[in-house]
This record gives C-alpha cells, sequence and structure tokens, in this order.
C-alpha cells in the first residue's frame, strides 16, 4: 500500500505536490496543479492508496482556496475509487 502523510511541514502547494509525487510516485508527466492531480489519482497510481493530510487551521489559513480545492478533490478521488482512501486529521 502507497501511504502519503501530508502536515504542517508542506506549507505551500509546491511542497504538497512533491511530497506527494514522491510518495505516492506520480508519473514524470505530473503537471503539479489540481487537475493534473485529479487525472493521476483517478486513472495512472496505482492502488492501494492512502493519503492522510493533517491539516491545523493555521494551515488551512494559509494554503487559503488551495486547501478547500485540495480537500475537495481527496474526498472526491476517494468516492472514485474503492482503493484509495483519504483521512483528514484536523487539530484544534
Amino acid at each position: 500500500m502507497k501511504v502519503c502523510l501530508l502536515d504542517g511541514r508542506h506549507r505551500t502547494p509546491e511542497a504538497i505536490y512533491d511530497r506527494l509525487a514522491g510518495e505516492l510516485d506520480l508519473p514524470p508527466h505530473f503537471g503539479r496543479n489540481l487537475d493534473a492531480l485529479w487525472d493521476v489519482l483517478t486513472a495512472e497510481v496505482e492502488g492501494p492508496v492512502r493519503i492522510v493530510w493533517r491539516l491545523d487551521p493555521e494551515l488551512r489559513a494559509e494554503l487559503g482556496a488551495f486547501a478547500t480545492a485540495l480537500l475537495a478533490l481527496f474526498e472526491a478521488v476517494s468516492r472514485e475509487r474503492e482503493d484509495l482512501s483519504f483521512t483528514l486529521i484536523t487539530d484544534p
């Protein structure tokens, strides 16, 4: 099983894409945007896959709209694929 843990060390979209690419063996042609992430997660990454995101309020505020969009993407992909799970951990 491929597992990717995102946490407070990943404070920019670039850092998040780097972590996902490294831990999930995303293909070299991955375009490092949300549309490209959807494409590779739904069609190119072999499962099973587990993504865990520790998202505290400060990090969520820093990432702004990107955090909201990425959260929605992870949730949608986990509904799309039976072999991909997503867990959100929020700290007060």
